[in-house]
């Protein structure tokens, strides 16, 4: 499953192309501000990496503010930057313009009044606050049971909303003065107030959130129940459409509600809601509600990662971008006063080249920026800056030739490049050049000790070549990368000292197929500690719990701070635990180290010599499905799909080719296990299917993109880290007829040498 999928009706985007409006969609559970944007007949979902992300304020045409619990950050529109982003489509670019640091309030819901002011929730002072510069926050308003401030969220004040450009509404969970004191009423104890005279509009609420002030009635949603409600004009509560999750987040255009959907959590704060007995199955997502008919008119579900939803918010613009703090646009982004920009000097005409390649390549048209790249090198051999560049998008649009040579040339100029030397390496060792490329990689280091993004490189070579010691030692240094997601935390980060009496915290800090890779090691690391809790993607909680040296498996915003004392990334156990390269055979060769949950039983499956495959996931290369399912035409074996959300036309190929698809039966990873544990044989691509396959110690053949992830090594059929596995490996620079010709082959042999069941 695509950590970030989703699945949506025709009226969603069909509404935000009406209205000529996008939707920020904000996720602290996933670390995502997500734009929904209609685009061609479809949606674009536009998934932007943030810390926690929680309440969001538009204000106007221009102005946008993001929080999360510790500080809020600043956007301001620039729609002429807008042009250099997605080829031009973006009518607007909100440019990251200031933080403020507010410290860890657990910041809520956010607006800005008529005047420009920003207002927020201090969820844990229990008050409205606005911010000054010298000030963390400044306090305007707290419910009237509330008697002083202090950080222990005595009633989760918690939901903001405007009226006549003003704030005038709140939502709380309890009226409560002391600490915590919300959480024995929850189910009840909810209120909606007016703080323009402390008056209680609606009480015996059930966790409320988000009130709204439109077409003249206050709105609000009654997140425990599920339910989208308003206050009619005799004081009573009406409540317009339930819905199947807990509802946190609102905006309108119209006639139609945007609600925001989360699954929530099976937690203390969670348990004995109204909706976890109405509903079973919660989803996540946005719904269109339309508050005439009080049904539902559509929505979008988001299926893979994303559990949890806090704020919606609709964008006044068709197709806007978010160009954060460190953007290389925003770096060469430049908003002046208008009496300033008269006095601009223009610049020399081969920088304005470099800027309008960089902004060819950052829209995507890659082909225009080598060309305008290479023009420049042509025309000045010896600007070592477009040289770069020109030898970094070639690296990045995979054309090693060309980019070895470019870089070579670069070397050879300046060898005192640390950038160069690097994506040199990089380059060698795609093409199979390890001990040139090694050599490349380490004067790159030389040059530069704290280059971070080459350590990791070398890393990967190193492991991919066997020499995982020191493979491991520098994999460590992935953490100092920007797209490295940390566990924030006061406990210290083991690195490898006793702690045998301590209780070590492991997240899964990469992607799926990372996680149930690095799951082997996990037992060896419990053998060292006192307790260990596994920390991991919120689809793997289930299965996690099932791997040996597990003790408890939580999702990563549901486990208390005091719960641990130390903490590991997962993929640095292996450093942490001293594993030399002779040692790889301790761990690596269990063909057997995940189960799945023994109350899970799936269905026997018809057939003979049973094989399932499942040929893409969110990242790499797609298998060709209609060759893939060709080859499996071979008498005697029956196929199955066990790929997540196939799409229409791949449905139509397994009808065609008479593979059924088991995709609704797989409602998440421990589902799929156990699935799989009913087939003799398992062929796919590079994906979390597959990896799991393998960790369940099922033959498996993995069919391999020209340029394979490291633990699969760089030549042969076999690695050492998945015993049943067998590779079948592209041909650099060939297609994919040739691989998929030997998996037919291979088929065929096999069948003839596996014996049918009785």
């Amino acid at each position: 499953m695509d950590a970030l999928s989703s699945q949506f009706t025709p009226t969603f985007p069909a509404l935000l192309r009406q209205a000529g409006m996008a939707l920020a969609v904000s996720t602290y559970q996933a670390g995502k501000l997500v734009l929904l944007r209609a685009h061609d007949d479809g949606l674009n979902t536009h998934f932007i990496g943030m810390r926690r992300p929680m309440g969001i304020a538009v204000g106007g045409n221009d102005r946008l503010a993001i929080g999360d619990a510790t500080r809020v950050q600043f956007f301001r529109n620039v729609p002429a930057v807008g042009r250099n982003i997605d080829d031009g489509r973006c009518d607007a670019a909100y440019l990251h313009r200031a933080t403020h640091v507010t410290g860890d309030i657990d910041g809520h819901e956010m607006v800005f009044d008529d005047a420009g002011t920003l207002w927020l929730v201090n969820t844990r002072m229990s008050c409205l606050c606005t911010l000054s510069p010298e000030f963390s926050v400044v306090p305007r308003w707290t419910p009237p049971f509330i008697t002083g401030y202090d950080l222990l969220d005595r009633c989760h004040l918690n939901g903001l909303g405007l009226r006549d450009g003003a704030p005038r509404y709140v939502t709380l969970l309890g009226a409560s003065d002391s600490p915590g004191g919300w959480r024995a009423h929850k189910a009840d104890g909810g209120q909606l107030l007016d703080i323009t005279d402390d008056s209680v509009l609606a009480r015996g609420l059930c966790m409320p959130h988000s009130p709204r002030w439109h077409r003249g009635q206050v709105w609000f949603l009654d997140s425990g129940e599920g339910a989208l409600k308003r206050i009619e004009a005799d004081g009573s509560i009406a409540t317009v459409c339930e819905l199947p999750g807990f509802t946190r987040g609102l905006d309108f255009v119209g006639r139609y509600a945007l609600v925001g959907l989360s699954k929530v959590r099976e937690t203390a704060s969670f348990a004995g809601l109204p909706l976890t007995r109405r509903v079973g199955e919660r989803r996540c997502g946005v719904y269109l509600v339309d508050i005439d008919a009080g049904s539902i008119a559509g929505f979008l579900h988001f299926t893979g990662d994303v559990q949890e939803i806090f704020d919606v918010k609709l964008l006044p613009h068709r197709h806007p971008a978010l160009v954060e703090a460190d953007a290389a646009l925003l770096a060469t982004s430049f908003e002046l006063p208008q009496a300033a920009v008269a006095r601009v000097v223009q610049t020399e005409p081969l920088l304005e080249r470099m800027t309008a390649a960089a902004r060819l390549f950052a829209a995507g048209r890659h082909d225009d920026a080598i060309a305008a790249y290479r023009a420049i090198v042509d025309e000045s051999p010896g600007h070592l800056p477009a040289r770069l560049q020109l030898g970094l998008a070639l690296v990045h649009t995979a054309r090693w030739d060309a980019a070895r040579e470019v870089l070579a040339a670069l070397v050879a100029r300046d060898p005192d490049h640390a950038d160069a030397h690097n994506s040199l390496g990089l380059c060698l060792a795609r093409l199979g050049e390890h001990e040139h490329a090694l050599a490349c990689l380490d004067r790159a280091l030389a040059i530069d000790r704290e280059f971070a993004l080459a350590h990791v490189n070398r890393a990967l070579l190193l492991l991919a070549t066997g020499r995982h010691a020191d493979g491991w030692r520098d994999y460590a240094w992935r953490t100092q990368l920007p797209s490295f997601a940390p566990l924030r935390c006061a406990q210290p980060q083991w690195q490898g000292e006793p702690i045998a009496a301590q209780r070590l915290l492991v997240h899964g800090e990469q992607g799926l197929r990372e996680q149930i890779f690095g799951w082997r090691f996990l037992a060896a690391a419990r053998a060292r500690c006192r307790e260990l809790i596994y920390v991991g993607a919120p689809p793997l909680a289930a299965l996690a719990a099932q791997v040996a040296g597990v003790d408890e498996s939580r999702a990563a915003d549901a486990i208390p701070r005091d719960r641990f004392d130390v903490f590991s990334p997962l993929l640095d156990l292996p450093r942490c635990l001293g594993l030399a390269d002779g040692d790889v055979g301790l761990v690596a060769t269990q063909a057997r180290y995940v189960q799945p949950p023994a109350h899970l039983r799936p269905r026997t499956l018809r057939g003979a010599r049973r094989v399932g495959i499942a040929w893409r996931d969110g990242a790499g290369v797609p298998l060709p499905l209609e060759a893939l399912a060709a080859a499996l035409a071979v008498d005697g074996i029956t196929a199955f799909s066990v790929q997540p959300a196939p799409s229409a036309t791949e449905l139509d190929v397994l009808r065609t080719a008479g593979i059924e698809n088991l995709e609704p039966e797989l409602h998440d990873l421990a589902h799929t296990a156990a699935m799989l544990d009913r087939f003799d044989l398992v062929i796919g691509a590079d994906t979390a299917t597959v990896h799991l396959a393998c960790a369940l110690g099922i033959a498996t053949w993995i069919v391999l993109d020209e340029d394979p992830a490291w633990m699969f090594g760089t030549v042969g059929e076999r690695t050492p880290w998945y015993p049943t596995a067998r590779l079948f490996r592209r041909a650099r620079g060939k297609g994919w007829d040739t691989v998929i010709e030997r998996v037919r082959d291979a088929l065929q042999a096999w069948r003839s040498a596996t014996p049918a069941p009785d």
